[in-house]
């Protein structure tokens, strides 16, 4: 049996990173906003003008949990300055092949695949 083609990996990582995004409560202007700059989940948790960047209001730590996922993904990827990784997250070269997807807002996923999306998220930590 012959081991996939780099590019069936890469389509596999696409199309999960899409399916992730879609089901997380993140607006296309969140990301947008991490195609210009770093942000951290404490800043984005303050934010008093949340809803033009999330479907609903996030904690710093749900926040966090969420960037960590998108890390995983390969959509976001921790900033490095001069004294090595910090807080703060931004989009990857994936992320933004993700994202070429919608001119317009995210497409919402349904219940059942959101549903599908948490346990897969959560699986190891359950």
């Amino acid at each position: 049996m012959s081991a996939p083609s780099p590019t069936s990996h890469n389509q596999h990582a696409l199309r999960r990173a899409r399916q992730a995004v879609r089901c997380l409560p993140f607006r296309l202007a969140f990301y947008r906003e991490l195609e210009q700059g770093a942000l951290s989940s404490s800043q984005l948790a303050a934010r008093e003008d949340w809803a033009p960047i999330s479907r609903r209001r996030l904690s710093a730590n749900r926040t966090e949990d969420h960037l960590i996922w998108l890390i995983q993904l390969g959509v976001l990827r921790r900033e490095v300055d001069g004294q090595g990784l910090t807080e703060r997250v931004r989009l990857t070269p994936l992320g933004r092949d993700v994202l070429s997807q919608w001119d317009g807002e995210i497409s919402r996923a349904s219940i059942p695949r959101r549903l599908l999306h948490w346990v897969v998220q959560h699986w190891p930590r359950l």
